[in-house]
């Protein structure tokens, strides 16, 4: 696909690079949670950990509203249209900082190349709401993961889902104070073995619960009427776009060291080669199993309610336990806007990174965050439902619409070249699937409301 490479941003006045760097040492958000420091790898290791998470476990229950070929369709065409958003994205990354203006927060980019000033609000809003939603759901899977093992050995014991996720948000207390985005690399490292590692487990389940004599009946017919079987497949769809979603992409790379031309590239090639082994094999071998009956969390459909596991126990510990660990590695690299957000008003960047003037803000503030996300984690359960409403309403403006259009007016390919309409075609049709999957998700959600308490004990698919 040819990248027109030839004009400049027309945008408003940007200062000059010194004044830039001025800013920049007055400002704590980028100085201290956003230092640029890492080389593409670290890049690689940071967009695997905000891309293959144990959400991916939701691609059979996404498969279920699709079937076999639209899932595959929407699966293949999510993948390649987020691969080329985010290089474009980092392009035009790029071509700020060669002309002065280094952004490191997808707010001031937006508001830079777009001119508008409300870009900056919405956009601060959008990320806001995306980065919340998935701690929580961070968490609350997290607390799910506890309850399963702990069903396992004492199926009748007193501790309930809330308190699981109690203990989680504890964890996650002690583990939000390492200071920077950089400081996770090696986090995020690990995270991505764990995630191949319980790819790996669950698609080994899954075979072995095919094949074996106890395979549940496979149905892989979708809703009865039309408008459900519309309905459903527009909610799978914003749960595909929610899991291939990233929504940081700016501050990801904010953490490489200058000049960064080329090294998000390479991290994005290390990134979706992750996320080929372990998105289709998770999709296909779920799906394949279950059908219709698949899961929000397919561990789930593999340890009924009711009924002997249907893989080897220990199997399925050993993948739980792996998933429980990402969650904290996830839970932690989508919090970095919201304390960058935070360390920028409260932390004096003339004293040291762990002087009690900042220290103490910071262990408070993000304490408190967590305590926020574990309250509403505890509070609403609804992992499946939640992926889909986040996928529309956020991931898909700030993936899938921004960074096209914000190529465009960066570099303003011609009106006749095939990279200007490709951009305009995604933009609009997934504008479109945005509006629909909002519908689609908020309708599923509301008519799941009635199904559930608060403090639930039970996830809700």
């Amino acid at each position: 696909m040819t990248i027109h490479l030839k004009q400049q941003l027309l945008a408003p006045e940007a200062p000059p690079p010194q004044e830039n760097k001025s800013i920049r040492q007055e400002d704590a958000g980028a100085a201290f949670v956003l230092e640029s420091k890492g080389e593409w790898w670290h890049a690689g290791f940071h967009l695997t950990t905000a891309i293959v998470g144990p959400t991916i476990l939701t691609l059979p229950y996404a498969f279920r509203g699709l079937g076999w070929g639209l899932g595959f369709f929407c699966l293949t065409i999510m993948g390649v249209v987020t691969f080329y958003s985010y290089y474009l994205l980092s392009l035009v990354l790029e071509h700020c900082e060669k002309a002065g203006r280094r952004h490191i927060r997808f707010r001031e980019l937006a508001s830079d190349v777009l001119g508008s000033g409300w870009m900056y609000y919405f956009v601060i809003f959008i990320q806001t709401a995306i980065n919340t939603g998935i701690s929580i759901g961070a968490i609350l899977l997290a607390g799910e993961c506890l309850q399963i093992m702990y069903s396992s050995v004492s199926p009748d014991g007193p501790i309930r889902l809330w308190q699981f996720i109690a203990m989680v948000t504890v964890v996650m207390m002690v583990l939000s104070q390492l200071p920077t985005f950089h400081s996770l690399r090696h986090v995020n490292l690990a995270s991505l073995f764990l995630s191949l590692g319980y790819t790996f487990i669950v698609v080994a389940a899954c075979i072995h619960a095919g094949v074996s004599k106890n395979a549940p009946p496979r149905d892989y017919s979708l809703e009865d009427s039309n408008f459900s079987v519309v309905m459903s497949a527009f909610t799978s769809i914003s749960i595909i776009a929610a899991i291939f979603g990233n929504g940081i992409v700016p501050e990801i790379q904010a953490t490489l060291a200058p000049p960064v031309t080329g090294k998000m590239f390479k991290g994005l090639l290390m990134c979706y080669s992750v996320i080929f082994l372990t998105f289709y094999s998770a999709a296909v071998s779920g799906y394949w199993v279950f059908g219709n009956k698949s899961s929000s969390n397919i561990l789930k459909s593999l340890l009924p309610d009711e009924g002997p596991a249907l893989a080897p126990t220990w199997l399925l510990g050993l993948g739980v336990i792996f998933v429980l660990l990402q969650l904290f590695a996830i839970g932690l690299v989508y919090s970095q806007v919201a304390y960058e957000i935070m360390e920028t008003r409260s932390a004096d960047v003339n004293q040291g990174i762990f002087s009690k003037r900042n220290l103490i803000p910071r262990i408070i503030l993000r304490s408190l965050y967590m305590i926020f996300c574990g309250f509403f984690a505890a509070m609403l359960p609804f992992f499946g439902d939640i992926n889909g409403v986040v996928g529309a309403l956020g991931f898909i403006p700030l993936d899938f619409i921004l960074p096209m259009l914000l190529y465009n007016m960066t570099y303003k390919p011609s009106r006749s070249s095939f990279t200007y309409w490709i951009n305009i075609i995604i933009m609009v049709v997934f504008s479109g699937v945005g509006l629909l999957g909002s519908f689609s998700s908020v309708r599923k959600l509301v008519l799941d409301a009635s199904k559930f308490k608060l403090f639930s004990d039970d996830v809700i698919d």
